[in-house]
């Protein structure tokens, strides 16, 4: 993908959904357990969440319990005090964000001498300067990041600056400038009256710094207006590099043996989700063992009712063609902010299809520039990244994503909240900027349940996110705190739900500016920027409509 122009800029407009009225309360019954049991590390205790299932009424609970309430936060409250949940500003305290200025488009890690190496677009210039080079960072673990400074620049040549593309280790040293070379095919801005145009850069110090070969593409444009973000894959069947092409509403597939020499060989038309970008090939094997592949890309679906993040198709590819089992593509995400996304390998496994890895640009064309972070001096952020699993699903096959593993590192204190029943609104005695919050939610009859995230001590600034029964989705709604969206068209992402199982898991991710949303173990994602004041850092449980009763609620604070 390119710098902010030519962006797929159509929108529907949000069904406005109810909003919970500011100050209503109602009848709740919680459990006789401690309602804060704090916990020094990031394990979850069964026993105590068995214990918390239990429930009374409200009238029960003594004045003892609340001054143990009372007294247990202020326990989180001095364990997290070093960790940013109290710090003013808007950096997040776990997500990766840029160090400066800007970023956008992940480019795909790859792992290599015991770590992963992560580029991306940068812009040294922003806000008054154009113009994207690759900027480096390294991690043994996805969740710590070391910045390497940039290893691609930009305007070097005639050719412009660096876009999207793809790096790959040329183990077998195919293209002929040495084993383990780092090797990354870009597309640039060429002096060929700046067609898009594919450049190969190489690097022989590990990837720290790169070198252009030549000043000539390597594939040149056929005549498209979009013809980028190249993607690199290694076949190991036919033993040659398959190169995927974004052109308009196709994917073009390419083959070489040596990464310098291309041959069309087939595309993958994709309409009604507007110019296709970023495109993504792998293959994997499901949990009953059946091996598939999968052809993602970046899209903009919203004229056709559908997101505007990363769709992708399961399949089938011979090594030169893919050939989708439903022509109706599936999305990764359906929040507002997840775009550009990558997935790659799990470097340390010895099962590389078992699972991938996947993040994205948490930012939107729409408003990409549109930022309280600029205070700080930068704007670009990451989604956290996740683990994405093949599994069997009533339509084939679907893809499963759950917060990477290491996560975990981040936690700082937990609290477990006993079973609550709640016939209105119920506001926990909890505080908190970052963290990762789990709850079972069931119901008999009820039109709609959920949690407000970052509310203001009047409770008139929230995040709501939750599940509307009657409509028949789960959602995210940023209509009562600070968004990014001037047009005020984009305020509740919605993922279909089937309303008749009376019930759902949610995992949230909260940090300084975003919620990502994890429902039923990850068969569908929300993931959405959020501006909310930094003192606004309380919870509060919602139902409308009947009686929701909230299991295993278990609040982990994340901290730097």
């Amino acid at each position: 993908m390119k710098h902010p122009d030519n962006r797929n800029t159509s929108r529907t407009t949000v069904l406005r959904r109810w909003i919970w009225p500011l100050g209503l309360t109602g009848v709740i019954a919680i459990g006789t357990a401690a309602c804060y049991e704090l916990q020094p590390d990031a394990s979850t205790s069964s026993s105590t969440q068995a214990e918390a299932s239990s429930s009374t009424n409200p009238s029960s609970q003594s004045n003892k319990q609340s001054e143990s309430n009372g007294q247990n936060q202020q326990n989180v409250e001095a364990q997290l005090s070093s960790t940013g949940q109290q710090i003013n500003g808007y950096r997040s305290n776990y997500h990766f964000t840029v160090p400066d200025k800007w970023k956008n488009d992940p480019q795909r890690p790859v792992y290599a001498n015991g770590k992963y190496h992560y580029y991306y677009l940068y812009n040294k210039d922003y806000p008054n300067g154009n113009g994207t080079e690759w900027r480096h960072a390294t991690s043994t673990d996805l969740v710590h990041w070391q910045d390497q400074g940039v290893a691609i620049p930009k305007y070097t040549s005639a050719n412009g600056d660096p876009w999207s593309g793809s790096v790959v280790v040329d183990t077998n040293n195919t293209a002929g400038l040495g084993k383990h070379t780092m090797i990354a095919i870009v597309t640039q801005p060429s002096a060929n009256g700046g067609a898009q145009e594919q450049y190969l850069w190489f690097s022989t110090d590990g990837g720290n710094t790169f070198k252009a070969y030549g000043n000539k593409p390597i594939l040149s444009n056929p005549g498209n207006a979009d013809f980028r973000d190249p993607k690199l894959v290694w076949d190991k069947q036919s033993k040659r590099w398959i190169m995927l092409m974004a052109e308009g509403n196709r994917i073009g597939f390419y083959t070489s043996k040596n990464l310098k020499s291309w041959r069309y060989v087939s595309d993958f038309v994709a309409d009604n989700i507007g110019t296709l970008e970023c495109p993504d090939l792998y293959r994997m094997r499901a949990s009953n063992g059946t091996y598939k592949w999968v052809l993602g890309v970046s899209a903009n679906g919203r004229a056709s009712g559908q997101p505007n993040t990363y769709a992708y198709w399961i399949g089938t590819f011979n090594g030169l063609s893919f050939k989708a089992d439903n022509q109706q593509p599936q999305w990764l995400d359906y929040g507002f902010d997840w775009y550009a996304a990558v997935t790659f390998e799990d470097g340390t496994s010895n099962k590389p299809y078992d699972h991938r890895y996947a993040l994205a640009w948490m930012n939107n064309w729409d408003y990409a520039n549109n930022t309280p972070t600029l205070k700080d001096g930068y704007n670009g952020t990451d989604s956290m990244v996740r683990q994405i699993q093949l599994k069997p699903s009533s339509n084939g096959y679907t893809l499963l994503s759950q917060p990477i593993r290491g996560l975990s590192q981040f936690v700082a204190a937990t609290q477990h909240i006993p079973s609550v029943e709640v016939d209105g609104q119920y506001k926990l005695d909890v505080k908190g900027s970052s963290y990762q919050l789990d709850a079972d939610i069931s119901w008999s009859d009820l039109k709609n349940a959920g949690l407000q995230l970052r509310r203001s001590p009047d409770g008139s600034r929230h995040v709501d996110a939750g599940v509307f029964v009657e409509g028949g989705y789960t959602y995210v709604n940023r209509s009562y705190t600070g968004h990014p969206d001037n047009s005020n068209n984009l305020l509740e992402s919605q993922a279909p739900f089937d309303s008749s199982k009376k019930k759902v898991h949610l995992k949230l991710l909260v940090d300084k500016t975003s919620v990502e949303m994890f429902v039923d173990g990850g068969q569908v994602t929300l993931s959405n920027l959020v501006f909310p004041e930094p003192g606004d850092q309380g919870i509060a449980l919602y139902s409308e409509g009947g009686k929701a009763v909230f299991d295993n609620v278990v609040i982990k604070y994340l901290g730097k």
